[in-house]
């Protein structure tokens, strides 16, 4: 049974930068992709795309590969067993809510709702992302526990009184200390396995 004190559960699909005004991440990847293409360094890269006749339609198909990531292979089986122990889950990620939605058809995961950045108006880690979160859902901070692979999302969750669950990615905050990490948190994985018995004994 789920623990009484802890209602609900968030889990954060992505990051992004912080401190900026929430956009179609589309247009910011096809922006960084051209910023890319226009250095020294990726010229090889560059006459590739420009020999091609439908340049533009592949880079439209790099930008939109974001759109059907597949999870990782321990995520199904934990928000699984989330949902068997009575926990709400929620996705609260930076990012357009179409992104959003198509991660969740490609990857084969449901949610019992998706809030993303574009929706909420803010990215995280800013404060005011977690607290509207918060109030559209009407728990406080202490019911809710954010699962994350990144260490500044799970920084801002705590400022506003929520548990905590760092899972280490190795695609991940790769110049963040570990051990600094593991210290901030209220628990840290190699992956999702246990995650639910890991949440029922906060």
């Amino acid at each position: 049974m789920a623990n009484p004190k802890i209602r609900a559960n968030l889990f954060d699909f992505m990051g992004t930068s912080a401190n900026l005004p929430p956009e179609d991440i589309d247009l910011a990847l096809r922006r960084a992709l051209d910023g890319m293409l226009e250095e020294d360094k990726w010229a090889n890269l560059k006459a590739g795309f420009e020999a091609l006749h439908d340049a533009r339609e592949i880079k439209e198909k790099v930008v939109k590969a974001w759109h059907s990531m597949p999870a990782w292979l321990d995520v199904k089986p934990a928000i699984t067993r989330l949902k068997e122990l009575g926990y709400e889950i929620f996705v609260h990620a930076n990012g357009t809510t179409r992104l959003q939605l198509d991660l969740c058809r490609s990857s084969g995961l449901s949610f019992d709702m998706l809030f993303s950045s574009e929706l909420l108006g803010v990215y995280k880690p800013d404060r005011d992302s977690y607290e509207k979160l918060l109030s559209l859902l009407k728990l406080k901070g202490e019911e809710c526990v954010l699962v994350a692979a990144h260490a500044y999302d799970t920084r801002g969750a705590r400022e506003v009184g929520m548990r905590t669950v760092y899972v280490r990615r190795w695609t991940d905050d790769v110049l963040e200390d570990m051990d600094v990490v593991k210290g901030e948190n209220d628990a840290f994985l190699e992956g999702m396995e246990g995650l639910g018995d890991v949440i029922r004994g906060f």
